[in-house]
């Protein structure tokens, strides 16, 4: 593998929208996502993301082809889907990085892209400078889904040793359609934090 990972902003992040909707319909759709998504919404939303002041877009490649990806922006452009658990738990959005979802095939998982991830995340947050944490979140899923895979490896322990936690009622909810579902339901979304004046 010929892996290269760098990291876009501003009208770069364009670029690369279309190959990273198209990656996101294909990551999602396996477990826990389960997204039964369409690339006109995505592409849709990864536009809004990409014309957000201070988002980065991290990219892997291998060769020519667009293998992963990770986006983050600061967490007071996403304000309207995450505010108000933040707002309850007494939070400054303004202080507050959100790293959004990381994407990655699994042809190329556990080469260490992962970490390339968050460090080019958590970089970019303390370049643009006014955040005391780094945010993510994940979907919750029961453990007795029918559609959780039996070899299912979660990665908490990764998160972990990022310097993440699980904020207690720092919950918010999303909307989207399921691979075994009719229509669109709510999927609670628990957030995970950490300080950044933590390395990694």
């Amino acid at each position: 593998m010929a892996l290269e990972v760098t990291s876009l902003t501003g009208e770069e992040i364009n670029t690369v929208l279309p190959a990273l909707a198209r990656l996101r319909i294909v990551v999602f759709h396996d477990w826990p996502y389960l997204y039964d998504g369409s690339l006109e919404y995505e592409e849709k939303y990864l536009a809004k993301l990409a014309a957000a002041p201070g988002a980065v877009c991290i990219i892997a490649r291998d060769g020519e082809e667009i293998v992963g990806a990770s986006t983050a922006a600061p967490m007071i452009e996403h304000a309207d889907e995450f505010a108000e658990p933040f707002e309850k738990a007494g939070f400054d959005l303004d202080q507050i990085f959100y790293c959004g979802e990381s994407v990655l095939l699994k042809s190329h998982r556990g080469h260490g892209l992962g970490h390339a991830f968050f460090d080019g995340r958590e970089a970019h947050a303390r370049k643009l400078g006014g955040f005391t944490h780094s945010t993510f979140c994940r979907v919750v899923r029961p453990d007795d889904h029918p559609l959780k895979p039996a070899d299912y490896v979660p990665l908490d322990g990764f998160w972990k040793k990022r310097g993440y936690a699980p904020v207690d009622g720092l919950v918010a909810t999303y909307d989207w359609k399921d691979i075994d579902q009719p229509d669109e339901t709510s999927h609670a979304m628990q957030f995970w934090m950490k300080p950044l004046s933590i390395p990694t």
